[in-house]
């Protein structure tokens, strides 16, 4: 990998219209304006359909598409909506939040309309769509149908029969619940015909995309349901113990995330199966997989299930090393990033070195006067060159609101190591990424929040907690000329733009080609 840079944004915050960013021709317009202010990557978040809180860390299924993303503009332009059915249903201009109730009560039925109309069994194409996925889809599509039957509830919550996935339950719901089966599986079919229209085109453009997987599937999902021989599951299909985080200078009480915990010992034995057909999944998808919670795969914190917090728990092995090497020999050598953040042991560390993959670095961490371990290798001054270097991710602040948050003596440090004294807070996110354009890491990938210098009112995630998270949008107004040309300026002053290590390979290739013979 050459150095290069990109931005960070959540499709949700792109600046569509009808209540959430998604694959219409905001997405299209982005992507130009990314191509044109000399950026090489767009990083988003995870694309899968989002349960209770929002997250997309939380999904519904670790292989569907979230159907917020599908474009009604598109559906609109098929004819199987009208314009005035979504203006009468959703915001006509782009809000600068996103608000997931009104989402939940007026997009999905408009989708309905459009399925209804569709005449969708009778597409060739969506016949293939759904023979080719039905691995995943018809056990999503049941999940989600059987889910909509009990009023929205939890799996764990449903009648003992299809909680269970007893044979003749299952042929029930198949046939009572046929139309709305089909429903999901029409929503996905169009959730993955229009992204993979997008990615083709960020790629003609000369952008990569970016995707994320989450270590851990939710509790509350179709690949959980569906295949609880995967997971730390009782004969009722309870969880033994859950995932979370330990107590640390950020959380005295840790964090509790309540995913169910992998039977490690049970995918060893399969060669990884599960995990090879989810990686090969995602490399469809996106051009580069960022895996979540890297050091998980080295130990994991379990914590008793039931537990209030996640004060009581334990470091228990994962499968190390053996799943990436496994991967590489399935899948051949792909690009990956390794999110090696938060507590980091020398296994891990051997980890990330033995597997390839570049760690990550974040600004923001090089500071924190609670965490003198590590800190310094968070100075843009020790970052490798197989690393990806962000001022800061979805779940840090803004880096306007992180210096305004830390103490003095935080501040203080960050100051003297940028030798500036006298840049006004307003300008300073421009100083700290300069600071991470110019270090050596390959990659350097900066959050569209703080090229726009703005604080924790847009901050994408607090974690641990509800309610008040991935909601921020970019609005039109902010993706200005003058802010795409400050962003190409920086980065070709890097050499970090997109094209400028070919066009400088080229121009060497000629001058070599010019010279005249001794």
């Amino acid at each position: 990998m050459n150095r290069a840079a990109g931005i960070l944004l959540s499709i949700s915050s792109l600046p569509s219209k009808y209540g959430i960013g998604c694959f219409s021709k905001s997405a299209y317009e982005f992507v130009d304006w990314l191509k044109k202010a000399g950026q090489s990557y767009w990083q988003i978040l995870p694309l899968g359909p989002t349960s209770y809180g929002d997250s997309p860390y939380q999904s519904f299924s670790t292989y569907a598409g979230n159907p917020y993303f599908i474009s009604l503009e598109e559906l609109v332009e098929e004819g199987v909506l009208t314009e005035a059915e979504c203006l009468a249903a959703l915001p006509a201009k782009a809000t600068s939040t996103v608000d997931y109730k009104m989402l939940y009560e007026n997009r999905y039925p408009l989708l309905r309309k459009a399925y209804e109309r569709s005449h969708i069994s009778e597409d060739t194409e969506y016949q293939k769509f759904v023979w080719e996925n039905g691995w995943w889809l018809n056990d999503y599509a049941l999940f989600m149908a059987v889910k909509d039957r009990f009023g929205g509830k939890p799996w764990t919550e449903w009648a003992e029969d299809i909680r269970l996935r007893w044979g003749n339950a299952m042929d029930y719901y198949r046939r009572e619940l046929y139309f709305d089966i089909e429903f999901q599986q029409y929503l996905q079919y169009m959730f993955y015909k229009q992204w993979t229209a997008l990615k083709a085109y960020a790629n003609s453009q000369g952008v990569k995309i970016i995707g994320d997987i989450p270590i851990y599937v939710a509790m509350d999902s179709a690949d959980t349901w569906a295949h609880p021989e995967l997971f730390q599951l009782d004969e009722e299909n309870v969880p033994l113990a859950v995932a979370g985080c330990p107590p640390d200078g950020f959380s005295a009480t840790g964090q509790l995330w309540g995913n169910p915990l992998y039977r490690w010992e049970y995918h060893r034995q399969t060669g990884f199966a599960w995990w090879m057909e989810r990686l090969e999944y995602c490399f469809r998808l996106y051009d580069v997989v960022r895996i979540d919670h890297f050091r998980g795969f080295d130990e994991y914190y379990s914590i008793p299930y039931g537990a209030e917090n996640a004060i009581i728990g334990q470091w228990e092995k994962g499968p190390g090393i053996d799943l990436f090497y496994r991967m590489k020999e399935v899948l051949g050598n792909r690009e990956v990033i390794a999110e090696d953040l938060g507590y980091v042991t020398d296994s891990v560390r051997k980890m990330v070195q033995d597997s390839g993959f570049p760690g990550m670095k974040v600004l923001e961490f090089a500071f924190d006067s609670r965490d003198t371990g590590s800190a310094s290798d968070y100075l843009p001054h020790n970052y490798p060159e197989n690393s990806v270097a962000y001022t800061g991710t979805h779940d840090n602040e803004t880096i306007a609101g992180w210096f305004k948050s830390i103490n003095d003596e935080e501040r203080k440090m960050a100051r003297e190591y940028l030798c500036d004294f006298y840049t006004p807070q307003t300008r300073l996110p421009w100083v700290f990424i300069s600071l991470v354009m110019r270090s050596r890491a390959n990659l350097c990938v900066i959050p569209m929040q703080d090229y726009l210098c703005k604080n924790n009112k847009s901050r994408m995630n607090t974690p641990s907690t509800l309610g008040i998270n991935w909601k921020w949008r970019l609005t039109e107004e902010e993706t200005t000329e003058e802010l795409c040309k400050s962003i190409r300026d920086m980065t070709r002053r890097y050499g970090r733009l997109n094209g400028q290590w070919e066009e400088a390979l080229d121009a060497k290739k000629e001058k070599a080609e010019k010279k005249p013979a001794e």
